[in-house]
């Protein structure tokens, strides 16, 4: 177990000024997000005019230089640990690729059958797995950075593999089982791929080059003490960045229609919550130290919204309701995980620190 995880929670790193009041900040630039859209209608068509179909330029200079600096402070010649327990691994995959799917589609299914065009805009929430912002939510809750990244990179090659075929599975074929309207998304593996290469491969790449290129420049040492706290703030600065893009999307229809928010984000809420304590406690089981737990945990919780929202705006349009769920998705999920890492916290005391 690593030092992080033997000392007393109220032994935890020391946080800045920037890290101490995130919550806040998220808040705010929600706020500031859904200003943007609501007082600036044209800003949700200016941003997504630099779209080429599932890259958004914005969103992806957020997201590339939020998980960089976690990216870059993983050792990545310790990433063959997350292979060496097979029952810990394959609990990982069988939580996003089967539970998490399964989950969201009846809860979709249940909370909006008669919202159709919601219903399948939350399907897609739970179909695009978590390959970007669990790297922050993982780093803010002290979970392993080379499990995550590990976990991450299997799910990006799952994603590029099956994300179409999910797609057609459960939205064309089991949506008219359950009596439903289904419908076709024409999305082909050569886009997600670009997706996952960009939003993905390229902080990877960056975090993988510029460790080990500066490490014999430079020293570890100098790497350690003066490069990583350099590039920490950048993520959390990037975070909010991103956070607000994102809200300016839809900031007219978040006030206008405040009470539809209200109905996807109820079974948000309980996808979140469920799938968070129900990977803790099945890695528990399996006897992850509460690093890999975290990661476990975190993984199997967040989803890759950029990948949602940019399938919903690219096959169905930008002003339709499946693109108001996946901006919907967000809205829930930042704020849901932040209160996450708290509980992690939590329950790491609670069953790590006795």
């Amino acid at each position: 177990m690593s030092a992080n995880n033997c000392a007393p929670a109220q032994e935890r790193k020391k946080l800045s000024f920037l890290d101490r009041f995130l919550t806040l900040w998220i808040f705010l630039a929600m706020i500031i997000g859904v200003g943007i859209g609501y007082f600036i209608p044209s800003s949700s068509t200016f941003i997504n005019s630099f779209s080429s179909g599932t890259i958004n330029l914005p969103l992806a200079i957020g997201l590339i230089l939020m998980m960089y600096p976690p990216l870059a402070k993983v050792r990545y010649e310790k990433m063959n640990e997350v292979f060496k327990n097979t029952k810990v691994l394959g609990a990982s995959l069988f939580l996003n690729w089967i539970v998490g799917p399964i989950l969201m589609f009846f809860l979709a299914i249940t909370f909006l059958k008669d919202y159709p065009e919601y219903m399948i805009g939350l399907i897609l929430i739970g179909l695009a797995r978590c390959i970007a912002m669990v790297i922050v939510w993982n780093e803010l809750a002290e979970g392993n950075r080379e499990y995550a990244a590990g976990l991450v990179a299997l799910n990006s090659i799952f994603q590029v593999l099956f994300f179409s075929v999910y797609a057609y599975v459960f939205i064309t074929v089991l949506l008219p089982l359950f009596g439903l309207k289904g419908s076709v998304v024409n999305i082909t593996i050569g886009q997600i791929a670009k997706s996952v290469a960009i939003y993905l491969g390229i902080p990877f790449a960056a975090g993988v080059i510029s460790r080990y290129t500066l490490i014999k420049i430079k020293g570890e040492e100098w790497f350690q003490k003066k490069y990583v706290p350099f590039i920490s703030p950048i993520t959390l600065i990037a975070l909010l960045f991103t956070i607000i893009v994102m809200f300016s999307l839809k900031g007219q229809l978040i006030v206008k229609i405040p009470f539809d928010v209200i109905r996807i984000a109820i079974p948000l809420v309980i996808y979140f919550l469920f799938m968070f304590l129900v990977s803790f406690f099945i890695g528990k089981k399996l006897g992850a130290d509460y690093s890999r737990n975290a990661s476990i945990a975190f993984t199997a919780t967040g989803n890759n919204f950029e990948l949602a929202i940019a399938v919903a705006i690219g096959v169905f349009g930008i002003n339709s309701g499946e693109a108001f769920a996946g901006v919907i998705g967000p809205l829930v999920e930042v704020p849901a995980l932040i209160a996450l890492v708290n509980v992690a916290f939590w329950l790491r005391k609670k069953y790590y620190l006795k």
